[in-house]
């Protein structure tokens, strides 16, 4: 009897928001509240983050094991022990070398559980089902979003006075490597699919060769170089704000940042901020679904550069007040959860499709993350070039070239659109 997928689609994905959060967002905070500057903390989440942009080269050597489930239980046990490496690491006299090194490990676990947790989904739902339960996936990634951010976060602000940062931190990644275990081993029993290492009937060599074609076949679509430079640079100015904007809020005010305390950004982008992009990305895709991505791409492109015009206001003028901070992360993350709609389906509609559609999307998407990891690694160095105001008023620029690119790049339309939607 075929298990119900709400028992483990929820478990699945919130699993794999989880892990991602950790490395990509969460990190960042203790880091810069132990002392850690900024370009260093850019420098080094950009490169782990690079484990998920690479993905695809090692995704279809997943395919000697049979067994999906086998591969996500093992990555997210693997990644409960990295957090509670992180724990320990937090109290070595060589903390940050081994924070780094643990991290990694953490990003290439979490990287290859993407990968077999999405063959899991699509092996294990028909084409009916797979819509039927999208909405649930999304929303339980996003909900590890919230989680880490205004649950997690707010954990962490109200034990770093009693405790101290580096307790206080070691404590939460310790219980979060209590919480991943737990459900690695929920998932072990929940998960469609036996826990085996039985191996297919692929070869390594037979997989390589695929691969390579795949990989050829997608640099010689028409029109290529170009649409990987608009991808680039539509995630160029995003890159930065996201990885400086978080940085700026917990800023002392003499330095130019809003002071803010870690227990108060997990309220504002915990709360309010992951709201925020939650309807942004609703309405981006309504609004996309009734225009076309071709006619609606324009806006898509203004909303991206919300995040940066706000960012580069609260700089200018250092508001105190807690509710004018919220409202203005509301807005920032509103634009950027409507505007992030428009590269998903750009890859999805104009690059991915063709003999390789599945793998191409994925090729898109690795080419679409290197761009937001380039800029995300140079952002510390630029924002301690210029302060904060300057940058954000940088950033704002950044977004500029990305409009006028839109006018050289192949946008299906609204009928296109419906195609792919009915597909």
């Amino acid at each position: 009897m075929a298990k119900n997928p709400m028992r483990w689609v929820p478990s699945l994905y919130f699993t794999q928001g989880m892990q991602f959060f950790v490395v990509m967002y969460l990190v960042a905070f203790p880091l810069k509240n132990l002392g850690v500057a900024n370009d260093q903390i850019a420098h080094w989440t950009g490169l782990i983050g690079t484990a998920w942009a690479v993905k695809p080269l090692w995704s279809p050597f997943l395919e000697l094991l049979k067994s999906k489930k086998t591969i996500v239980v093992a990555m997210q046990s693997l990644g409960a022990i990295a957090l509670a490496l992180m724990a320990l690491s937090l109290q070595l006299p060589g903390w940050f070398a081994a924070v780094i090194a643990v991290l990694f490990l953490v990003a290439y676990a979490s990287a290859t559980h993407d990968i077999a947790c999405d063959g899991l989904y699509m092996a294990s739902l028909d084409n009916q089902r797979q819509a039927a339960y999208a909405g649930w996936q999304g929303a339980f990634f996003n909900g590890a979003r919230f989680f880490m951010i205004g649950v997690v976060m707010k954990v962490a602000g109200a034990l770093e006075g009693p405790m101290g940062i580096a307790n206080a931190w070691s404590l939460v990644f310790a219980g979060l490597a209590v919480l991943l275990a737990s459900l690695a081993g929920y998932n072990a029993w929940a998960l469609p699919g036996r826990l085996s290492t039985e191996h297919s009937e692929l070869t390594a060599a037979g997989i390589w060769a695929t691969t390579r074609e795949i990989i050829v076949e997608f640099f010689r679509k028409p029109g290529i170089w170009i649409a990987v430079l608009f991808i680039v640079l539509f995630r160029f100015a995003e890159g930065q704000v996201q990885t400086i904007g978080p940085l700026f809020l917990i800023e002392a005010r003499d330095k130019g940042g809003l002071g803010l305390t870690t227990s108060q950004v997990a309220d504002v982008y915990g709360w309010i901020g992951s709201g925020g992009f939650l309807l942004g990305s609703i309405i981006g895709g309504y609004f996309t679904a009734w225009l076309g991505l071709k006619r609606a791409m324009p806006v898509l492109i203004i909303a991206m550069g919300v995040p940066n015009v706000t960012f580069w206001y609260l700089a200018s003028s250092l508001p105190s007040d807690m509710w004018h901070v919220g409202a203005a992360v509301g807005i920032e993350m509103l634009g950027y959860g409507f505007g992030f709609v428009g590269m998903i389906l750009y890859i999805m509609q104009a690059v991915a499709p063709g003999k390789y559609q599945t793998a191409h999307y994925a090729l898109g998407s690795g080419v679409m993350q290197l761009g937001f990891i380039f800029s995300k690694t140079i952002s510390g160095d630029i924002q301690l070039a210029m302060g904060y105001q300057h940058f954000f008023a940088w950033t704002i620029v950044c977004g500029l070239p990305v409009l006028l690119l839109m006018f050289f790049v192949r946008m299906p339309g609204k009928a296109a659109a419906t195609e792919v939607a009915t597909a």
